[in-house]
């Protein structure tokens, strides 16, 4: 796989692999620290903390760097007053933008030593590089916990490998251009091995994934964009809890900043919204196309954009996923990949029972797919604030599966029905349009 083998250190020496990929490591995770301790120092040199020591903020600081990379904080918080009992929890609430930091900069790392490496060396670089990061995040564990935050060791050890070591897999792939080149793996030669039932069922299934990835990805293009409609309609409301905060241009600046790590969860939460399955914010509440029910939340300007009550026509938000399914099926159509429709039309020869089968089955499949793609979203983007009634917050996977498989599955059906007509359609806009050019 090696693309490049001139990696070198002084005097034209060969770098030794685990040596490149711990100074990769090293790199990637001191310029991640930096961008999280920007907006911490701000805040401090404008005199924004109550406690102003080095000490705090280098804690703070350090402490913001693990949450990115999902190590939860354990809060022991005292109580205020002799009839106030402490309070304690576990914050765990990800900001998926930031974290989306250490993991393009891993990709940048994988990238890099994928170059640097044959195909049986790789794993010396990625080695050296996880063996360092994960030295670097037990250090910070170790240095930044306190009284009031507690930080498991081994979490801190362990979970800052997981966004980052995908991170450079990914780029390595990326780099290589094929898994097979990446791991040395021939997969043409073992395909070759199987038989022809298996390379279709193999075919029939690699598109079925492909088509539900389609109609996930198309429901969070929508959810996303519904996100962005129902901010710019409630953007008075938002900016009257910024005008109430009264935090200044640096407090602003850095709430801001916070808001959008969190962008990438808002719109798994509006996934979950759109599909009628909902989501959480507070213990006891919740937040759907059906209706909203929350207790008092607190003042962060993108919670004043929430819909509330009961909607009149909050049901055609359902419609959504819908839409995303009837895309998924008519790129699987337009795939050709449909094997299982094919079998089953050699062993039955009734067509009207075979095309009804097979794209009902084509629905749950392509459904169950987006179903369970939504539910590792939605396990991602939920999770607890810490204490009070904020200790759930986000969709919950199983429902958000459920809702989404069904909803999705029945467009799959739609648009795989609707197909022929759909490309039909097509080829004569393109018969036209071949018409006018020749005139």
């Amino acid at each position: 796989m090696k693309l490049r083998a001139d990696q070198t250190g002084q005097r034209g020496l060969p770098m030794p692999l685990w040596l490149q990929g711990a100074l990769e490591s090293a790199q990637a995770a001191v310029i991640s620290a930096l961008v999280v301790v920007a907006p911490i120092v701000t805040v401090w040199a404008t005199a924004g903390f109550q406690h102003s020591g080095f000490d705090v903020l280098a804690s703070l600081a350090g402490q913001a760097w693990l949450l990115i990379h999902g190590v939860p904080l354990l809060l022991d918080t005292p109580g205020v007053g002799a009839a106030a009992r402490p309070e304690s929890g576990t914050l765990s609430l990800i900001p998926l933008g930031l974290t989306l930091i250490p993991f393009l900069l891993a990709w940048r790392a994988g990238r890099r030593l994928a170059r640097a490496s044959y195909t049986d060396q790789l794993w010396q670089a990625l080695l050296g590089s996880w063996l360092v990061y994960a030295a670097f995040g037990i250090a910070t564990g170790f240095v930044c916990r306190t009284a009031e935050v507690g930080i498991s060791l081994w979490a801190a050890a362990l979970i800052p490998l997981i966004p980052f070591g995908l991170g450079m897999v990914v780029g390595a792939r990326r780099e290589a251009g094929s898994w097979s080149r990446l791991i040395g793996v021939d997969a043409v030669a073992w395909l070759a091995r199987t038989s022809q039932h298996s390379r279709w069922a193999g075919s029939y299934l690699g598109s079925a994934i492909k088509a539900g990835w389609v109609a996930l990805m198309a429901s969070l293009a929508m959810s996303a964009g519904l996100l962005a409609v129902d901010l710019f309609i409630h953007w008075n409301l938002v900016v009257a809890v910024y005008e109430g905060l009264d935090a200044g241009a640096p407090g602003g600046a850095v709430l801001t900043i916070v808001q959008l790590g969190f962008l990438p969860n808002l719109v798994v939460f509006g996934l979950a919204w759109i599909s009628g399955a909902g989501f959480a914010l507070g213990t006891g509440s919740a937040a759907g196309a059906l209706g909203t029910a929350v207790g008092p939340l607190p003042s962060v300007p993108v919670f004043a954009a929430l819909p509330s009550g009961a909607l009149e026509f909050g049901f055609a938000a359902l419609v959504v996923p819908v839409l995303a399914g009837l895309l998924a099926g008519w790129w699987f159509l337009r795939e050709g990949e449909n094997h299982f429709d094919e079998w089953l039309s050699i062993k039955i020869r009734a067509r009207w029972f075979t095309a009804t089968a097979s794209t009902l089955v084509l629905g749950a499949v392509i459904g169950s797919v987006s179903g369970l793609l939504a539910a590792g979203l939605a396990w991602l983007a939920r999770g607890s604030a810490g204490i009070g009634r904020l200790t759930d917050i986000g969709p919950d996977p199983l429902s958000t599966a459920l809702f989404v498989a069904a909803e999705v599955g029945i467009g799959v059906v739609i648009g795989y029905a609707a197909g022929p007509w759909l490309e039909r359609q097509q080829r004569l806009h393109e018969a036209d349009l071949e018409t006018v050019s020749n005139r």
